[in-house]
């Protein structure tokens, strides 16, 4: 199966081996997959921003960038959520509005993916630890996306999986929202580590990477015991 990985700009910049281990996992999968080394950003930032016109200029790149492949699949479920349903959005009434439906009709989310596509959800993985799983917004609400990650990491071998109270709340990160408000920010950060910590957990798991940057930065701040960890690299460790 071809796969055209999108790598979200939180990834490119700061955890790279995040996107390694991605690559890793879907070509265990026998995945035949290939990088595209023109895509830049998926317009995101500049669209919550309310810079719009920016926005579609980076957005039609990123139709050019991924036109004609099988699949596209990205370690992020914050931007195949905005893909999905907001690229529609920008492009309404517009020449680029069926590839627009075509587009988000071929993205997915990395577990996404693996669960729903390619039916696998046994890796053969390890992880000797306890671990919380951290749904975050835009994996939950905008990609309906709830027990597959849990289902993968449920087949973990050696790792003890226990949910946190309030799990569906907000980490505090969203974007410019952490910039914008960061008193607020920070004391819904407090919430959902706590919740995390009050499990016995040694990591907190998540889909996304910005809710773990944002958590791993409370923690590290006020020195807590515990870690975040991306799920494909939980999968990836074999």
């Amino acid at each position: 199966m071809k796969v055209q990985i999108f790598i979200p700009c939180f990834i490119d910049q700061l955890y790279p081996q995040t996107a390694f281990n991605m690559v890793k996992v879907l070509e265990k999968a026998a995945c035949d997959v290939s990088y595209n080394t023109n895509q830049t950003c998926c317009g995101q930032p500049a669209f919550n921003a309310g810079y719009w016109d920016e926005a579609r200029a980076v957005c039609s790149k990123f139709l050019k960038d991924f036109e004609g492949a099988d699949y596209i699949v990205a370690p992020s479920a914050s931007c195949v959520g905005f893909v999905r349903n907001y690229y529609a959005k920008l492009f309404e009434n517009s020449s680029q509005h069926n590839q627009v439906k075509d587009l988000s009709n071929r993205i997915y989310e990395f577990t996404e993916f693996l669960t729903d596509v390619l039916k696998i959800e046994n890796f053969g993985a390890v992880l000797n630890a306890k671990a919380t799983y951290h749904d975050s917004c835009a994996a939950l609400r905008e990609c309906k996306i709830k027990e597959g990650p849990r289902k993968l990491l449920s087949l973990v071998k050696g790792l003890q999986l226990v949910e946190m109270n309030d799990v569906e709340t907000c980490c505090g990160f969203g974007g410019t929202f952490s910039v914008k408000f960061d008193s607020i920010s920070i004391g819904m950060a407090d919430q959902k580590v706590s919740n995390a910590i009050a499990t016995g957990a040694e990591y907190i798991i998540s889909t996304d990477i910005s809710c773990l940057m944002h958590l791993d930065g409370y923690i590290k701040n006020k020195n807590l015991n515990i870690k975040t960890m991306h799920i494909a690299d939980v999968l990836a460790n074999y």
